[in-house]
């Protein structure tokens, strides 16, 4: 009988292996695919109250800067990163006519007054500088950051938090690190990713969060690091900047949609040779954040294990130029 049991119990493993492979493969698209609603193709100029066409991000750049910013039920806490952001901007603008900028506020299905809030501020600086892209359900922060990438016309593209929670001007570090890492080539076609980062890395960082936060954020960069992204310690700030060429190359590659997203990024940037950098900024912790301690990192930490499960049986591939069909295997 023990005879039996070593005998089966090896099969048992074997077949419950082949059959998670199966469930894998079978759940899963192998490449990444861009489901996009009709009325998300447009935003709404309030000043004419017609509706106009967003661009695509395989058009060609006429804007120096892009800020992508999730939203969703921010109606709250949007302003207050609004008026330092587009202060910001404005006086970068007027001291450098070349500094021109958008903000694509997405909101991302919300159920109060965010896309309101995003057109008065469409209202007052033009939909030239500020857009809202209103989403026709709920994405994720994600896919929000990616629909709103994928309609921009920034050289460079920064996503940031609609919660304010990092300085904004801080963006002009992330913008010089950016520089040294496409050694000046053109933005358009250079490669490069700039991450912002509350690890402390250098003297002035100045970072602030709660006891319980820190706990779990240790605890889910330590999963990181073994399962999915090793050049990048914090992946989860939400102040990112990126060139044209990497966002029209990452984005339409996610698969991941909720929290996740920004490991599964670094994941793709790693394995095609995208150069990285990590940069210290100031942040605080501001109150009303949709992540719901425990089940959100529960949700994060399977995610960044399929991440590494099914890019690694190849359940999920990278398509590097769909015109040229060239693929990541």
């Amino acid at each position: 009988m023990e005879t039996i049991q070593r005998i089966i119990k090896p099969k048992v493993l074997i077949c419950l292996f082949i059959l998670g492979l199966i469930f894998i493969y079978a759940t899963s698209e192998t490449y990444a695919k861009v489901v996009r609603f009709k009325d998300e193709n447009y935003f709404l100029n309030p000043k004419t109250n017609e509706k106009e066409k967003f661009p695509s991000i395989e058009d060609k750049p006429t804007l120096l800067l892009s800020v992508i910013i999730p939203a969703y039920n921010e109606e709250k806490r949007l302003p207050i990163m609004l008026e330092e952001c587009l202060e910001y901007l404005e006086n970068k603008l007027k001291s450098n006519p070349e500094s021109t900028y958008e903000l694509i506020i997405v909101d991302d299905g919300s159920t109060d007054r965010t896309t309101e809030v995003g057109l008065s501020y469409s209202q007052k600086f033009g939909c030239d500088k500020v857009r809202v892209l209103t989403l026709t359900k709920n994405r994720g922060k994600g896919g929000a950051v990616r629909m709103g990438m994928l309609s921009s016309r920034g050289e460079q593209l920064l996503f940031a938090d609609a919660d304010g929670a990092t300085t904004f001007e801080d963006i002009s570090k992330l913008q010089d690190n950016l520089k040294e890492l496409v050694k000046g080539e053109s933005l358009d076609i250079a490669l490069g990713l700039v991450c912002g980062s509350r690890a402390h890395l250098e003297e002035e960082a100045i970072a602030s969060r709660s006891v319980f936060r820190t706990f779990l954020m240790k605890g889910f960069h330590l999963l990181v690091w073994f399962f999915a992204a090793r050049s990048i310690r914090d992946t989860q700030c939400g102040f990112k900047l990126l060139t044209r060429a990497t966002a029209r190359l990452c984005f339409p590659n996610l698969h991941i949609e909720r929290w996740a997203f920004d490991v599964e990024l670094i994941y793709i940037a790693e394995h095609i040779g995208i150069p990285t950098g990590e940069i210290s900024v100031r942040w605080m912790e501001i109150e009303g954040s949709k992540i719901v301690p425990v089940l959100s990192w529960l949700q994060m930490g399977r995610d960044l294990i399929l991440i590494w499960l099914r890019y690694s049986t190849k359940a999920w591939r990278i398509r590097i130029d769909s015109k040229e069909d060239k693929k990541y295997n």
